[in-house]
């Protein structure tokens, strides 16, 4: 199979995983507060959206380092473009936050961008493999 096919549901799902913390966090903050004294800072840190967004994050280390196995990171960083959608889209769904019209048109470019990035790999793992050994 193509390594940059194999590596698509790494990515995204590291978008998605990076997304999802945010989220967490904003709940955490929301929640718990932000304060800048010892205190207050380990509640935050221990409240369960918080460590929801932490262990969000280590697991989207886990998967990015899988996909970054797989392809160059100047094929699989700008998929993290996309966390700005999928970050608009969880916002407005778990948040309520509103999404102005012109910021909606802004995200459909960079879905049209991160999806012409995506028509950039080669067609075959061989193409691949040999870019990957310099010949």
């Amino acid at each position: 199979m193509n390594p940059y096919l194999k590596a698509l549901p790494f990515l995204l799902t590291g978008v998605l995983l990076n997304a999802f913390a945010q989220i967490a966090m904003k709940k955490a903050v929301t929640t718990a507060g932000m304060t800048w004294s010892l205190g207050p800072l380990v509640k935050l840190f221990l409240h369960p959206w918080m460590l929801a967004c932490m262990g969000c994050y280590a697991v989207s280390i886990v998967v990015w380092a899988a996909a970054m196995k797989l392809v160059p990171v100047n094929f699989a960083y700008p998929f993290l473009a996309l966390g700005f959608v999928v970050g608009a889209f969880m916002s407005r769904m778990f948040l309520g936050e509103v999404i102005p019209p012109l910021r909606w048109i802004a995200l459909a470019i960079i879905v049209v961008g991160v999806g012409l990035l995506a028509l950039t790999a080669p067609p075959s793992s061989n193409h691949a493999e040999r870019q990957a050994s310099g010949k």
